[in-house]
């Protein structure tokens, strides 16, 4: 499905983070754990953003999209308000197998911890023992907590600077449950690249089955510009259609986070105008105010 859609609620969950809430009734039925949808936020040839679907009410109509204020694209989705519209095409992508594994494993870092709702409530849903990791640089940049508390068996929250729960990377509770007998009988892992790259090397060892969901440089979102291909085993994948999961103990961590450096300098450039051209408008606005008030 593609077209504009109304957003129809915007909540702002950190300094950086946002959850907005938009009227896609098809999408919202269609859906199913683990896809994402591509999001522009105009019609103007603006970015194509790949969004993984948080959540979805298919009786409202809606899906939830969160995400974090990293470039100049998604600073401007940030401007979006209830009523806005957005361009937004889904959903797309593989769904997560889900079935009665036995004991599942759910492990998010930052941003990562609102695509990991879904599967995590799916992976519950289907019957499984689930256990739930947030890890965060800080307290604030924990998001859905009271979500996947909820869904979960146990929750163990940890952060880089101790802020709030246990202070420790993500892979230091995912070993110790890898350590216990038995295992895990699945690790289901979404994050930064290198934190997904660590989770996959920490289960290694113990040979429990590791999914990785996997956000690189995406443009169409169907397989046909080939910007998202990454190494899996020995062959080439493309993750907007053979993924966005796949085995992480055979995906090319090294070349993929060298792939996603690609645009760096190009991206930092729109950053840095982006945040140039939002200082000038508040800047006229507030000159306008004034001129308005004498």
């Amino acid at each position: 499905m593609h077209g504009t859609h109304r957003i129809v609620s915007k909540i702002q969950l950190s300094e950086e983070v946002f959850r907005i809430e938009v009227e896609a009734p098809l999408v919202a039925r269609e859906r199913k754990a683990g896809q994402f949808v591509i999001v522009m936020y105009d019609e103007e040839y603006s970015e194509r953003i790949p969004l993984t679907i948080a959540d979805a009410d298919p009786v409202r109509g809606t899906v939830t999209l969160i995400f974090q204020t990293v470039g100049a694209s998604t600073h401007k989705l940030a401007l979006k308000n209830p009523g806005d519209e957005i361009v937004l095409l889904g959903p797309l992508g593989n769904p997560t197998h889900i079935e009665r594994f036995g004991w599942a494993v759910c492990v998010g870092g930052g941003i990562g911890l609102a695509p990991l709702y879904p599967i995590a409530k799916a992976l519950k849903e289907a019957g499984n023992r689930v256990t739930v990791i947030s890890g965060a640089r800080t307290k604030d940049l924990l998001i859905m907590q009271k979500e996947l508390a909820a869904i979960a068996d146990e929750h163990i929250v940890v952060t880089d600077d101790g802020s709030f729960g246990r202070k420790a990377l993500v892979t230091e509770p995912l070993k110790e449950l890898c350590m216990q007998s038995p295992p895990p009988d699945i690790v289901v892992t979404i994050g930064p690249p290198i934190m997904m790259k660590f989770c996959a090397e920490t289960t290694r060892p113990f040979g429990v089955k590791t999914l990785a969901s996997l956000n690189t440089i995406m443009l169409d979102g169907t397989g046909m510009c080939g910007g998202c291909r990454v190494a899996i085993g020995d062959q080439t994948k493309f993750v907007c259609v053979d993924g966005p999961e796949f085995d992480a103990h055979l995906v090319d961590w090294n070349g993929m986070m060298m792939r996603l450096g690609t645009y760096k300098e190009i991206e930092k450039e729109a950053h840095d105008r982006c945040h140039l051209e939002m200082q000038i408008a508040k800047f006229e606005a507030h000159a306008a105010d004034k001129e308005s008030a004498k």
